[in-house]
């Protein structure tokens, strides 16, 4: 998978021994430090989900500068909602629907032709189990992909340290906790495979409907 990457300037300014830290996998304590670099990034988040819909250009450019690489044709409706933007990493012809909320404490890299669905969580970070260690705000980052030509159903929850292979389906409202296979479509809480992407599917689109040919376009 290949994610391409224009070379512009970020507002982004964590020092690189800070971000190594946060990609690790190990526990961390998130301090005050970090207060007026994610302020930074809440301030573009603001104005790209403050945008008017014909303000195409200006969006555009706000994610270009928000995440940490994007492809072309990335389309994201307004709301959406992150940690920091600068740990995302986007493919080229992706589109997110409303609501998406990316948790990018760790890594989050979405390869090309990648689909998601309104209300969709992507979550690379979680918490200790020991309370005393939440109580400090201990934390840890384990980093998710989400190969290309994957489509994730509304609502699905995808949780750290999670791959999902390529031209996967996930099933609206599933919570997926472990790796998903390429070309398998997957559902449920914990999310789980259901089948192979096959023949079937160049006939039919959905249960028994059927597939015109050739399909129109609008």
């Amino acid at each position: 998978m290949l994610v391409l990457m224009t070379e512009i300037q970020h507002h982004h300014t964590i020092p690189q021994e800070k971000l190594d830290v946060m990609h690790s996998g190990d526990v961390y304590i998130c301090g005050d430090s970090f207060v007026d670099q994610q302020l930074d990034s809440m301030e573009l988040l603001y104005d790209y989900n403050s945008s008017r819909p014909r303000e195409q250009e200006k969006r555009a450019e706000l994610l270009k500068r928000f995440f940490g690489s994007v492809g072309d044709g990335l389309y994201i409706e307004p709301p959406l909602h992150a940690n920091w933007g600068l740990n995302t990493h986007w493919g080229n012809g992706c589109y997110a629907n409303f609501n998406l909320t990316l948790v990018d404490d760790g890594p989050i890299t979405i390869g090309n032709d990648v689909m998601l669905a309104p209300n969709v969580v992507i979550t690379t970070t979680g918490h200790p189990i020991k309370p005393d260690l939440r109580r400090v705000h201990a934390q840890y980052s384990l980093p998710v992909v989400i190969e290309d030509d994957v489509w994730v159903g509304a609502g699905a929850i995808i949780l750290p340290g999670v791959t999902i292979g390529k031209n996967s389906v996930i099933g609206a409202g599933s919570v997926v906790t472990k790796d998903i296979p390429a070309n398998s479509v997957a559902l449920g809480t914990p999310c789980a495979v259901v089948r192979e992407i096959g023949e079937h599917d160049d006939v039919y689109y959905w249960r028994d409907k059927m597939l015109n040919k050739p399909i129109p376009t609008l």
